[in-house]
Parts: structure tokens; sequence; C-alpha cells
């Protein structure tokens, strides 16, 4: 019987911080201290807050240790393990109060979850079914095995369910499309492509609790008919792959896939394709095509795959965290599931917080929670106390919301009015020092390298509007470019193919619809107001602040400097190449921009 336990972080960001180092020294520690039969280290899943790892928690006390490097191994062995005191040092720190916080659940970033989703993720071994089974794993599978079809459809229908891969549609709606629609084959399909830039809500689930999403898969398959499934996940996810591949094994080994499931006559076969990184494979019915070994591009709907879908069979495809809630809904009811969230959203939601905020990281919240409250209360506010400017939510298609909007419900419909959208669960946080021009600028670029080229609206619309905002930012704009990018993302947004091609503009959209005067001040006075546009910005050195270290003359790699040694120094904006050199290396602050 082991008197402690410990719990190692050893999701993708705590392992690339050096977690798996960490474990292994802490092994040989135990064996020195002869603690390894008192002891038992347990490598889980992701915990979320990727910025502190890699994460380190002790059990029974619930002592939260983050940033443990291998040098501190010895010292929380002797010090805790041994004498049996907390080692302070490595306790989170409130950047608020400078307090250290020793649980945990005290810890802001995670008392304001709701952690359904998450609730095994950092608090199991993932690759060992049998604690998957003790906290309540396949009791919903268990239970679907012998319901009927339209049961366990309905159930979910009551829940409220709605796909989190981005549009929102009901999921036991889909699931009747399938269920009704005839064949003598169909499919159920995971789509773990997750190809936003900074998301990583699925990649976390995969390799913190796989047996859900198979668990998942299995209830699904029950419901529409369909005794083979695939899950589609970006070969860039290799751990998550690898968990996958174990929990399918130990699944079958348990008699949870394959033949006569449970003796309850239910077949069920689970498959694993890896893609290639293509955004658009994102997309369903480019997703279904690379599945079938053909180029990942989007096919027209109708048919929708639900009625012909992969090789022209009904097909219902879901995203992780949506086949992730199944489970809890049947094991706890629709009632229990809808009692969370608003009334046209229910349950929670898992973001992915980015950018210029205290605490990164995944959070899982109830749907309905403010922005206000993701961003200052869970997120910790602005890093260096500067002022919030917007947030980007619902990946590269998604939109900003500005301040005045920062009370807004995060739920699908709220997001939507307002020009965003939920999307996967990115959530980019903006400062006073990001011009929004500029950002709709990155974001279009992403989604136009990425365009499949199929449409001609995606194809040549969004390379139009990245020419313009390219023009815009290096203080070529003209004065119809506001009116000209408009009207071209409202008739990318209306005519494009598919999902990827009609979201692509909402960075354009949101912005220009918030951020107008940023737009202006680029085109009719050729000025960055946040200093980011490089080609328009113009340096000068304030003579009032200079005192001629020439720290600025040394780090000018264009020699546009000059001046007398404890004198005022002066740039000549002729041969000024605006590197921002000079800026980043005067302690003084002389160096300013305009």
């Amino acid at each position: 019987m082991y008197e402690k336990q410990i719990l190692i972080c050893a999701g993708t960001g705590c392992i690339s911080s050096g977690s798996m180092h960490v474990q292994e020294s802490l092994s040989e520690e135990l064996k020195k201290h002869g603690l390894q039969d008192k002891v038992r280290i347990i490598l889980s899943g992701c915990h979320g807050f990727c910025e502190k790892g890699p994460i380190f928690i002790v059990y029974p006390e619930d002592i939260f240790y983050c940033e443990v490097k291998v040098e501190d191994v010895p010292e929380l062995v002797e010090e805790h393990l041994v004498k049996g005191n907390v080692v302070e040092r490595l306790l989170y720190k409130d950047p608020v109060s400078e307090k250290r916080v020793f649980s945990h659940k005290d810890i802001p970033f995670y008392s304001k979850q709701k952690r359904q989703i998450l609730r095994n993720c950092g608090v199991i071994d993932p690759e060992n079914i049998d604690e998957y089974i003790i906290r309540g794993g396949y009791s919903g599978m268990k239970k679907a095995l012998y319901m009927d079809p339209l049961e366990i459809i309905n159930t979910v229908k009551s829940s409220g369910l709605r796909g989190r891969g981005g549009a929102g549609f009901p999921t036991g709606m889909k699931w009747e499309f399938g269920y009704r629609s005839p064949g003598d084959k169909k499919y159920v399909v995971c789509n773990a492509d997750e190809g936003d830039p900074g998301a990583f809500m699925d990649r976390s689930v995969l390799e913190g609790d796989p047996h859900a999403v198979l668990e998942g898969l299995i209830i699904a398959g029950r419901a529409i008919g369909s005794d083979e499934a695939y899950i589609y996940v970006r070969a860039e996810y290799p751990l998550a792959i690898r968990r996958l591949r174990k929990a399918i094994a130990q699944a079958e080994e348990y008699g949870f896939l394959g033949n006569n499931i449970l003796d309850s006559g239910t077949n069920f076969k689970i498959n694993i394709k890896e893609g290639a990184g293509a955004f658009v494979c994102g997309e369903e019915t480019a997703l279904l095509a690379s599945i079938e070994g053909e180029r990942g591009i989007p096919r027209p709907r109708p048919p929708f795959p639900a009625v012909k879908g992969l090789w022209g069979k009904p097909t219902c495809i879901n995203n992780v965290e949506t086949l992730a809630n199944v489970p809890l809904i049947l094991r706890n009811g629709a009632e229990w599931y809808s009692a969370v969230g608003t009334e046209g959203s229910k349950g929670t939601k898992i973001f992915a917080v980015t950018g210029k905020v205290n605490n990164t990281g995944l959070c899982e919240v109830p749907m309905g929670i403010s922005l206000r409250e993701i961003v200052f209360d869970i997120g910790g506010g602005i890093r260096g106390g500067k002022k919030y400017k917007a947030v980007q939510i619902g990946g590269p298609s998604g939109g900003c919301i500005p301040e005045e909007l920062l009370d807004l419900p995060v739920d699908f419909d709220s997001l939507t009015a307002k020009g965003a959208m939920m999307g996967s669960g990115g959530m980019v946080v903006m400062d006073e020092d990001t011009c929004m021009v500029d950002l709709a600028r990155y974001f279009l670029s992403f989604t136009q390298s990425e365009s499949c080229g199929k449409c001609t609206p995606c194809r040549e619309g969004t390379k139009r509007m990245l020419e313009i905002l390219e023009r815009i930012t290096q203080g070529k704009g003209e004065p119809d470019d506001i009116e000209r990018l408009e009207k071209l993302a409202l008739s990318v947004k209306d005519s494009a193919l598919c999902g990827l091609g009609q979201t692509a503009p909402n960075p354009v959209l949101t912005t220009l619809r918030y951020f107008r005067d940023e737009y202006e001040a680029h085109i009719f006075d050729r000025r960055c107001p946040a200093g980011v546009c490089k080609d328009l910005l113009s340096y000068y050195i304030d003579p009032e602040l200079c005192i001629g270290c020439r720290a600025c003359t040394k780090a000018c790699p264009a020699e546009a400097i000059s001046g007398e040694k404890k004198e005022p120094h002066v740039i000549d904006e002729t041969k000024c190449i605006r590197c921002g050199a000079c800026f980043e290396r005067c302690k003084k602050g002389a160096v300013k921009t305009r």
C-alpha cells in the first residue's frame, strides 16, 4: 500500500518542458531513500496550466508544485517526502497578491473552471484502462448497449449537446439523420484534425483521457447502427496516436471493442487514420475524402455525410470534445447535462487561452460565462498591467471581440450575433500593443495559404483581401480600400463552397466593425496607432532624454544615427530602415516612435 502518490504531467506541453526527465530523477531519488515501495509515481495527461509545467502534485496532501526542474527533485524528496516540509519556492505564486498557493483548487485558473470533459485529464494514468473504469468509465456504453437506438438519440437531443467542432449543429439531430438514412453499412468518424494555430483542446483530451473518446464513438455507433469508426488525427500528434492505439488494444482485450461486445450482439471496430496536417481537412467532407485516399478537398452539400458520406455510406462525424461529452450524458442523464449552460448552449466548453494574458493554457467553463471572467479571473488579466484591447475567438476564422463587449456571454448564439464564432475553442487575448489591421492580415494570410483552391471565392477572394491588407500595413492604402475590403469579405462569406471559406473573412469583418478607426489611421494618416507596422513608423530621439551613450549608434545596422559622445544623437530618416534596434537598445527611453 502506497503512502503517497505523485502525479506528474505527461502531456505534450509538460514533456516539452522536461517532465519525463523530472520523472526519471524522481525515481532515482526515491530509490536512494528507500521510498520506491511507499511512493507511487503516476504519469497523467495534461493539467491545462501549460505555461507552469512541468506540474507535480503530491497526494494525499494535494500540494501543487509547478515549473519543477530536475535539479529541484532532491530537495523535494528530502524536504517533502522525508521530512514532511512543503517546498514553498516551488508553489504557485499569485501574480497579484504574490502569495504562494498550496492546492491547485485555490488557484483561480482552476477554481473558476467546471471540469467535466477534462475531469480525468491530469488525474488518471491515461494508459491504464482500469483507472478510467474506476471513475465510471464505460458505464455509459454498457447502458447504451441495451437501449433502443432512438432512445439513445432522444437522450442526446434532450441534453441539448451541440457539436464542439465549430458550427454547433445539434448532435442528436445529426445522429438521427444517420440512423434514418438507409444503408447496409454505416460509419462514425471522430474529427481530431484540430488545425487552428494555438489550439490543443482535442490533443489534450486524446492524450489525457483517450477511453472517453472511444466510449463516445461506441455509443454513437450503437445509436446510428454503425459497426465501424475512424479517428482522423493529425500525424503531428504522435503521443495522442500512441495512447489511442494502446487504449483501443486495451478496450479490445476487455471486450469493449470487437465482435459481440459484452454479449450484447453489438459489433464495433475502431480504425486510426493519420492526417497530413492540411487545415482544410478539418472540414468534414474534405476529411472524408482524405480517409478514402483522395485529395482532401470539400464536396458540395447536399448530400450531407449523414446521408452519403464515407465511401458513399451514411456517416456521422463528431469532433473529439463532442464525443467526450456523450458518455457523461448516458451515465448521468440528459437533465443532469442540460442543467449547465444557457438556453441554447448546454454544457461546458474547453478553450485554449493564449496571447497577452498572465495564465495561458486550457480551461473548461460553463457555457454562458462572460469573456471578462475568462480573461481576468481564469486568465489572470493582461500581462505587464497593460490594457485589454480584444480577444480573437474561434481560431483563424473567428472574430475579434472588443473591450466594450467583455461582458458578452460565451455561447454559440451570442458570439455569432457579434460577428465571432465559438469555433473549436481557440482564444487569443490582445493588449494595447496589438495592431488590429496587422492581426487581420496575419490570420487571413493563414487561411489564404491553407485554401484548397477548389472554389473561386475562397481561392481568389482571400488572395485579393490579403493583398489589400498588406498594402494598408505597408503604408500604401487607398481611400477606397475599406469599402473594397468589406465588399470582398461579404462576397466570400456568402459564396465560398465550404465552412472554412465562408468564415475566413471573419477577422476582417470584425476588425472593420469594431476597429475601423485603425484602418482609417493607416490609410489616411499613414500611421499605425499600435506602432506595429514598421513601414508606417518613424523613429526619433528625444534630446531631453538622450545622454549620448552611443548604445543606439552601435546597434544601428544602417549607420543612420549620428552624434557626439555625451551629446544628444539624431536619426537620419532617409537612412533609417525601421528595424527598431535602437528602440530596443536604449535604456533611457530616449528613442521614440511617431
